[in-house]
Parts: C-alpha cells; sequence; structure tokens
C-alpha cells in the first residue's frame, strides 16, 4: 500500500554537506505531506497521551497536562523512505524518557498507537536518552495536522515514517510486533544510513 502524496514532486536543495545526506537521499527546502489516509483532525478537549502495556500502571495526560511538562527544543535531521531529507528541522516537544519517568518495566519495544488506526513498532532503546520525543510545535508553530498535529512521535534517527503522525499514545511491550507499514513490508528498523527500506534491505 503505497503512502498518499498530496502531489509533492520535490525541490532539491543545493550546496548541502553530502556527509549529511544518508545513501539515497536528496535534501528538500520543503516539508513533503506524505500519510496513507484521511488526516484526522482530534479536539485538543478531546484528546489525550497515554503510556500503557507492560508498565506497572498506565499514565495519561490531557492536552492541557501534556503541553505543561517539561519540554525539550531539538533540531535535528530527517529522511523520509521515500527519499527526501529535510535539513536542521526545529522541534519542541517531551521526551519519551520524561514519559516513561516513574514507570517499572521489563519491556524491550514499544508500539506507537495514533488517530486513524496507524501503529509503528521501535526497540525501547530507540525513544530514550535523547532519541525520542513527542513533538507538538514545529519551527515555533503548533504543529499542522498534515505534518502529524497536534503530536508527533519524533524519531529522527530512524526513517521518518517511524515518527508517528497524529500519536496518541505507546505502549511498552517484551515482544516486538510489526506496525502498519512494517506490516506491508517496510523494514522492521529502519536506519536510514543503512538503506533499510524494505524487509529485503
Amino acid at each position: 500500500m503505497p503512502p498518499i502524496s498530496r502531489g509533492f514532486r520535490g525541490r532539491r536543495q543545493t550546496e548541502v554537506d553530502p556527509s549529511r545526506l544518508p545513501p539515497g537521499q536528496y535534501a528538500t527546502n520543503d516539508f513533503p505531506v506524505l500519510s496513507a489516509g484521511p488526516t484526522p483532525h482530534t479536539s485538543l478537549d478531546e484528546w489525550s497521551f497515554t503510556v500503557g502495556g507492560a508498565v506497572g500502571d498506565a499514565k495519561s495526560w490531557t492536552w492541557e497536562e501534556f503541553v505543561a511538562m517539561p519540554s525539550e527544543v531539538v533540531t535535528r535531521d530527517i529522511h523520509c523512505v521515500t527519499k527526501w531529507s529535510k535539513l536542521d528541522t526545529t522541534w519542541t516537544g517531551v521526551s519519551v524518557e520524561t514519559l516513561l519517568d516513574g514507570l517499572e518495566t521489563s519491556a524491550e519495544f514499544v508500539t506507537a498507537w495514533c488517530d486513524g488506526g496507524y501503529t509503528t513498532n521501535l526497540p525501547l532503546a530507540d525513544v530514550v536518552d535523547g532519541k525520542g520525543w513527542v513533538a507538538y510545535e514545529y519551527a515555533g508553530e503548533p504543529l499542522d495536522p498534515e505534518h502529524g498535529g497536534p503530536a508527533r512521535l519524533l524519531v529522527p534517527h530512524l526513517y521518518f515514517w517511524k515518527s508517528a503522525k497524529w500519536v496518541r499514545g505507546i505502549n511498552l511491550a517484551e515482544q516486538d510486533e510489526p506496525g502498519f507499514w512494517e506490516s506491508y513490508g517496510y523494514h522492521n528498523y529502519g536506519d536510514p544510513w543503512k538503506e533499510q527500506r524494505y524487509w529485503s534491505d
């Protein structure tokens, strides 16, 4: 099942340090919109974020509680499996490590779940220690729904489909379970520097 594109063809960015681009990628100044279905529009009054699964007690926050948590501003390069990269993107969000603070678990994996039924799976080690956030601002502005707002997972060291849009929670698990795109043949891990686009890579 191919992603839905909003007609993007891509204007390539010039004068980019090639060492910042993973194999097969090109840089763009645009921010392409790619998704697997229609864009959800959840009211902030109804929005919540939950950490559940293999934890002692699940934790949940309303939107007001979530944006009041300690946040970080991070600038990272992002790399889409469709071969575009966007450099020096700036996000504001809550680190996954902050969300897991105080929870006890023996889990080694997480599944992010989202409005619209989308899921993606990751090793727990890839969303802690400064590697993962739940972002609600891009470039200092509220995150646009087409780019995953009100909040999306941000795991910039992996292909960008792992940074799930419209995220509403993460479930911790002791066993790995493929998410939406992974079930359609995309790579289970998705390291852009190893060109792990598909299961065969």
